[in-house]
């Protein structure tokens, strides 16, 4: 069974607001980058840097990252190389974006792979939905939705760049 619970012009608002939110907190500061955790939180990325880019008048660069080599869960590493530079990231602001947080391993592994290549000021989390259920001690500093999900549900994000259209669903992983 599966429930649409937010439609694509809720994800746009969404998506504006976090970018409001990242605006506030950074003051416009232009040592901000942001980076996507592939696949949706790649595109949620580009996403905000072009709403960033409408709202503020400056470009933020924006990279997307695969974890794959990075996470404790995985035992074929797939030899992907990072598509930004210790240039890109040290001394920066980073924002990580995620389409949904779960139990924070995706993030630990994204923070690794950060970490092994650079030293950025500071990294903050920005997040479409948070659904609980955390595994490690991480939080968004950005939440678009918290959506409070048992472990039998999973939240389905579709991004129209790979999929039919923006929304938010659960799905019942039981039936």
């Amino acid at each position: 069974m599966c429930k649409e619970i937010v439609d694509g012009k809720t994800m746009k608002r969404t998506l504006t607001r976090i970018t409001y939110e990242i605006i506030e907190k950074n003051k416009g500061k232009q040592d901000l980058i942001l980076v996507g955790i592939r696949t949706r939180g790649a595109y949620l990325a580009q996403r905000i840097q072009t709403r960033l880019r409408q709202l503020e008048d400056y470009e933020v660069p924006a990279f997307s990252l695969d974890v794959t080599n990075f996470r404790d869960d995985v035992q074929e590493k797939n030899g992907q190389q990072l598509e930004f530079t210790a240039d890109d990231i040290n001394n920066k602001n980073v924002v990580l974006v995620d389409d949904v947080l779960y139990t924070g391993r995706t993030i630990r592994a994204a923070l690794d792979a950060i970490m092994s290549i650079g030293r950025p000021e500071k990294i903050s989390l920005a997040v479409l939905v948070d659904r609980g259920h955390r595994e490690l001690p991480i939080r968004a500093d950005y939440v678009g939705k918290n959506i409070p999900t048992s472990h039998q549900e999973v939240i389905k994000v579709a991004v129209a760049e790979v999929d039919d259209g923006d929304s938010i669903s659960i799905v019942n992983s039981e039936v």
